[in-house]
């Protein structure tokens, strides 16, 4: 990082509240879909999106995220998304269920969330673990070529 971090940098190291209970991850999801312009998403290793989401693509990502964080995260709790603020989001870190590690920032790297929807044009997130083919495979068929 440079001296003087980017705001998406900022932001991305910022502090942040989890969505510990399944129905705060929905409260959130409301809040998103209420005002759907101006997000951009996107995936760990993978260049950053030089155009926010239009509105069916951001409630298409939020669909199939939220349902596969619920397929796969078998917990009766959500803890792996964690929002800027709760009430006016800004910025979204969601976690893989089968890539947790330590996404704290106690450890001395952690993992870093698989997706990011944020509302600041992000830049590319560099993770030294590979993505796995299966997570790729979704994410270009959430956003085939043209589709952003």
């Amino acid at each position: 990082m440079t001296e003087a971090a980017s705001a998406f940098a900022q932001q991305l190291n910022g502090n942040f509240l989890g969505m510990l209970q399944w129905q705060q991850l929905d409260d959130l999801w409301l809040r998103v879909r209420a005002e759907p312009r101006g997000w951009y998403a996107s995936l760990v290793g993978e260049a950053a999106p030089e155009a926010p989401l239009e509105a069916d693509a951001l409630n298409r990502f939020v669909d199939e995220v939220d349902a596969l964080l619920r397929r796969e995260h078998k917990q009766d709790f959500c803890g792996i998304v964690f929002a800027d603020n709760r009430e006016q989001p800004a910025f979204i870190k969601i976690y893989d269920p089968h890539n947790l590690g330590s996404f704290c920032s106690c450890s001395s790297a952690p993992v870093p969330p698989r997706w990011v929807l944020s509302r600041i044009q992000p830049e590319r997130i560099e993770d030294d673990g590979p993505l796995p083919g299966s997570r790729r495979s979704w994410w270009q068929r959430l956003f085939g070529a043209g589709e952003r």
